[in-house]
């Protein structure tokens, strides 16, 4: 990996960050985050989900994929929770 910097015209002050500590900085527009707001969070991306999927072609009508990618992110995830709420209903 190279260390170097992307742009050799940084206007950063490094220097002065390299010095700074903790306490110089301010976190005021940052609210803490305590064990209670830590366990709330919620994560949807990064962590693997403990289910095992399977990668699979499935072929469907092209405007129902494109209303579903018009959904926004996540597309994937609200197709498997339907398919799982039908076959939990017909069981």
């Amino acid at each position: 990996m190279n260390n170097e910097f992307t742009s050799s015209k940084s206007q950063t002050d490094w220097q002065r960050l390299d010095a700074m500590t903790d306490e110089d900085i301010d976190f005021f527009d940052c609210p803490e985050i305590t064990p209670e707001t830590f366990a709330k969070a919620l994560v949807r991306r990064g962590l693997r989900n403990p289910k095992t999927k399977a990668q699979v072609t499935l072929r469907i009508d092209r405007d129902v994929l494109e209303w579903f990618k018009s959904q926004g992110r996540g597309y994937q995830t609200q197709i498997n929770t339907l398919l799982r709420e039908y076959m939990k209903a017909h069981q």
